[in-house]
């Protein structure tokens, strides 16, 4: 097996995962992603698509994260990294699809539009 280039997005994060065979560390911009997302729940997201194929340990993962903020880039790198087990093997497509991880989350920042301070909120209306 060489190396399995996938892409994640999410929101205006785009992670590109590369996957090889290994013992299991998972580095996000040349650092630790313990060290590089300090928090708990967000190293849970990233492992979750090996804990759900139980392939914990069994491959490392190099990521190229940027754009937008921490939760984006870590729903980036899981949709990535969970494109990736499905190219290893196929039959854990219905187990990722099962808990929504092979879903490209569409929803965007709406635009701002003119003659408005934000997307959906108005000046101030006088009527007199």
């Amino acid at each position: 097996m060489e190396v399995i280039n996938t892409l994640g997005r999410r929101k205006t994060s785009v992670a590109r995962v590369y996957l090889t065979k290994g013992k299991g560390n998972v580095t996000v911009n040349k650092r630790d992603y313990k060290e590089f997302f300090p928090v708990a729940v967000l190293q849970s997201k990233i492992v979750q698509p090996f804990a759900l194929t139980d392939t914990v340990g069994q491959y490392d993962v190099k990521v190229n994260v940027s754009g937008g903020g921490i939760n984006g880039q870590v729903e980036a790198i899981r949709l990535g990294i969970s494109r990736a087990l499905v190219e290893v093997d196929a039959e854990f497509k219905p187990m990722l699809k099962e808990e929504g991880l092979m879903t490209r989350d569409p929803r965007m920042v709406e635009r701002k539009k003119p003659g408005q301070p934000k997307a959906r909120k108005k000046f101030q209306f006088s009527k007199r």
